[in-house]
């Protein structure tokens, strides 16, 4: 059986506060995740959810196919710019500190990307919006390190 993780992120500014939301499927289990962040930018706040989406899983080896409207992370992944990336130390490149966090967890599953189109009919996307935006506009935020800490 496939997992499905569903991942949105959101900044307001960016950069400025922002959020993830999760949405994992596993049959008819779902569960849902989302943090908000007081400075950050989007592209940050979606490699944070699939990374966080990953984080949560308690086995290895699964199949899993991960749903985001973001073509930062879809394209870096699919097209093999991030392996680029690996081998030139992550020059001149930003949020090295979340794509070698989340090169591991990728490589403990069989991950499959999926592009959807955002803010459309797709109801799984529309929810991770919400849970990204009301976590952008919580105020219960985190730091989030990797950002502030280089600007």
């Amino acid at each position: 059986m496939e997992l499905h993780i569903y991942t949105d992120g959101a900044s307001r500014g960016n950069p400025g506060p922002g959020g993830y939301g999760i949405l994992l499927i596993w049959g008819k289990v779902r569960k849902e995740l989302s943090q908000g962040y007081r400075k950050t930018t989007n592209n940050r706040m979606e490699l944070l959810a699939v990374i966080t989406g990953l984080e949560t899983l308690t086995r290895e080896g699964l199949d899993v196919i991960i749903f985001t409207d973001s073509k930062y992370v879809v394209d870096s992944i699919e097209k093999g710019w991030l392996w680029g990336w690996v081998k030139t130390g992550f020059r001149d490149k930003k949020n090295k500190d979340l794509w070698t966090r989340f090169i591991p967890l990728y490589k403990k599953h069989r991950v499959k990307m999926q592009w959807v189109k955002g803010h459309a009919s797709n109801p799984f996307n529309n929810r991770c919006d919400e849970l990204a935006t009301q976590a952008a506009d919580s105020g219960n935020w985190l730091i989030d390190e990797g950002f502030e800490s280089e600007n």
